[in-house]
């Protein structure tokens, strides 16, 4: 490890700003790469001195010319890639969302080929949405290799990275390893569609009303804990072009609020959800992922709920955190 140094795209997002944490914290040179932005994912998180070890640079990723320079400027040898346009900004602008999600990844991948020499290990995100609705699939969890039957425009792009990835493997012996996210929960995840439950818990920490609406039962991963399993991930330099789907606490809607009001009592029927809610997969097989990684010892749900709301209070009392913002 002591010649390591990663880059993180999408280091201004929820998982990212996580990974760039844990790197630090763990005394490894760490260069984040998106466009000028708000940082306030990174300061909810970090202190003003860790972050000052931070080597930010300010970048579009679907410069490529911009980007390796980046890569081979720094002697990078590990790249942590999640930056990418989440589903309600792919619906706006399908062409903008194409090229930051398909156009960038490949940008990623040929930096990658082009710097084989340093670059080890390659780690991305793909994401849940590139499997089709649960009524497509068997009962159980769902397998890693179930076929694909994406319902977004985002699940496509998603499913064109992983194929992206196939071709650099086959063509120019890239290893990588991609990984499919579900519901990511916790401080920084502010935005897009599964962002409900952890707006619901932080109105449960003001005291407000929250409606967590479009989620039945899901698996849910605290954003840190997948965050180790991307940095973990980037360091396996294992051949191929593998993907996985990512294990984690498999729960309803009404176990997150069940865990909220036993985390805030005073919040009780504050929070609200769906009680028929649109059927999803309910469980996914992430024992292919931890033979690459190794175990993976998610936090416990309630564990993990109580511990975002602890961070929310503190953050509200020091004013790291619109609350108006993400709960708008």
């Amino acid at each position: 490890m002591a010649d390591e140094r990663f880059l993180v795209t999408g280091a201004l997002g929820c998982i990212g700003a996580w990974t760039v944490k844990r790197l630090v914290g763990a005394g490894v040179p760490v260069w984040t790469y998106d466009l000028p932005g708000d940082q306030h994912r990174l300061h909810l998180i970090m202190s003003k001195d860790d972050l000052a070890k931070v080597n930010i640079v300010d970048g579009d990723i679907t410069d490529h010319t911009a980007f390796e320079r980046v890569v081979a400027d720094n002697g990078i040898t590990h790249i942590v890639h999640l930056a990418a346009f989440q589903v309600p900004f792919v619906r706006a602008n399908p062409i903008q969302g194409a090229r930051v999600n398909v156009e960038g990844t490949t940008i990623v991948f040929e930096a990658a080929k082009r710097h084989k020499d340093h670059v080890r290990g390659l780690v991305y995100a793909s994401s849940a949405a590139v499997y089709g609705p649960a009524s497509a699939y068997p009962p159980g969890p769902l397998a890693h290799d179930a076929p694909f039957g994406p319902t977004t425009l985002y699940g496509v792009y998603k499913q064109a990275n992983e194929g992206t990835a196939q071709i650099y493997w086959q063509e120019n012996n890239i290893r990588s390893i991609g990984i499919r996210p579900y519901i990511i929960y916790g401080p920084g995840r502010d935005q897009g569609m599964t962002s409900t439950p952890t707006k619901g818990m932080l109105a449960a920490v003001v005291g407000r009303q929250y409606d967590i609406r479009g989620l039945g039962a899901a698996v849910f991963h605290h954003a840190e804990d997948a965050a180790d399993v991307f940095i973990r991930a980037a360091r396996a330099e294992a051949d191929g072009a593998t993907v996985y789907n990512l294990g984690g606490s498999e729960a309803r809607v009404q176990d997150i609020v069940a865990a909220i009001e036993a985390a805030a009592p005073e919040a009780r029927g504050l929070i609200t959800f769906d009680p028929n809610p649109p059927a999803t997969i309910s469980s996914v097989d992430g024992r292919p992922l931890e033979a690459v990684v190794g175990p993976i010892a998610w936090r416990p749900l309630a564990e993990g709920v109580k511990q975002t709301m602890e961070d929310f209070r503190a953050a509200v009392k020091a004013g790291t955190i619109d609350v108006d913002r993400v709960l708008a």
